[in-house]
């Protein structure tokens, strides 16, 4: 049995690609910290990079990664992760009362949005796409569907105190990154049904949808390659410019932030992991290892800095949200190669294919 263990460790040691990206994380995030606090980078320009990250990459990222054939596998667990995307924040809203049931007011719900909503965009998504490929953007992208549609609503309104309202949808549907998804979704689902473009590949000639665009306009896909590309350096770097500038013994000594970063990060992806682990082998569902990763990963990042946003714009405990966000970050950097080596575990003992 360990023997088994070590063996299966040791390939995923030598699998480049996860070991790259481990290092990646780590190495990034680091030049981001130390070169801010050498002042060689300016503080506030994690503000700018974010704006980068959000109106350009991920969109292009969320679309790019749709541009592949469609086969019933894919689109099974597609369907598959934006129900259990629907289902996992719907019962965190009702789990997180709990939790935190000893807190109240406005400290109450800041620890409950924080918990429901993670930092996907920037911790999340690169790692999976960076580890995973295209398959595992488009899964997070499909994932990131009801997180952003309840973040946008509910974690708005749980904040700032109000109800819903027409100008917070119109912030959702226009959203660049929504729009990417539904339109790359939407193009990936329907592609045989679309007007059809010819195209040669050597000596054959294929037929692909016209908005396809990595076979039918190239001079387009690369350079939205080029801006995809951005987004996991760029992400990992304004961690570490945001990380540089919070006072880490203030941190230290705040209970509630070792306990809100352990349920966020720990308690949360693990117990899914376990979870997915006990109804794939028991035939209850039947997730593919890439689909797992994404869920967990996704929910195994920090606090949202929608949300620290809000809570800073509406001076809900912002102090509290910036300990809870750089603590949760700290564990997350640590949780997730842990977390992508237990899924490959689980992957090379034949639980998930």
């Amino acid at each position: 049995m360990y023997m088994e263990i070590g063996k299966i460790l040791e390939s995923i040691m030598r699998n480049n690609n996860i070991v790259g990206t481990i290092s990646s994380v780590i190495v990034i995030i680091g030049a981001g910290f130390f070169f801010t606090k050498k002042k060689v980078i300016p503080s506030n320009c994690a503000g700018s990079l974010s704006k980068v990250i959000l109106n350009l990459a991920i969109p292009t990222l969320s679309y790019n990664a749709f541009m592949q054939d469609i086969d019933s596998r894919k689109l099974e667990q597609s369907l598959s992760i934006l129900v259990w995307g629907i289902v996992i924040h719907l019962v965190l809203i009702f789990l997180t009362k709990i939790f935190y049931k000893n807190y109240s007011g406005d400290r109450n719900d800041v620890l409950r949005m924080m918990t429901i909503f993670g930092s996907t965009t920037v911790f999340g998504i690169p790692v999976i796409q960076a580890v995973y490929g295209d398959t595992g953007a488009m899964y997070a992208s499909v994932f990131n569907i009801p997180y952003r549609a309840l973040l946008y609503t509910y974690g708005y309104m749980t904040i700032a105190g109000v109800k819903l309202k027409k100008e917070n949808m119109g912030k959702i549907i226009s959203n660049p990154i929504i729009v990417a998804t539904f339109l790359g979704m939407f193009v990936w689902m329907f592609q045989n049904y679309f007007f059809q473009v010819s195209v040669i590949e050597g000596d054959i000639i294929r037929k692909y949808a016209f908005l396809r665009i990595d076979k039918t306009a190239y001079w387009l896909f690369k350079p939205m390659q080029y801006l995809a590309s951005l987004n996991a350096p760029l992400s990992w770097l304004s961690i570490g410019i945001t990380l540089a500038g919070v006072s880490f013994n203030d941190i230290l000594k705040s209970k509630i932030s070792w306990g809100y970063s352990v349920i966020k990060v720990v308690v949360i992806p693990v117990f899914l992991v376990a979870l997915y682990t006990v109804m794939n082998m028991t035939g209850l569902v039947t997730t593919s290892y890439i689909a797992l990763a994404t869920i967990v990963l996704m929910m195994a990042t920090p606090a949202a800095t929608v949300i620290a946003t809000y809570t800073i714009h509406f001076n809900k405990e912002p102090v509290l949200t910036s300990s809870c966000s750089l603590m949760s970050s700290i564990f997350s950097v640590a949780m997730i190669p842990f977390l992508i080596i237990t899924i490959e575990i689980l992957k090379s003992m034949g639980i998930f294919s």
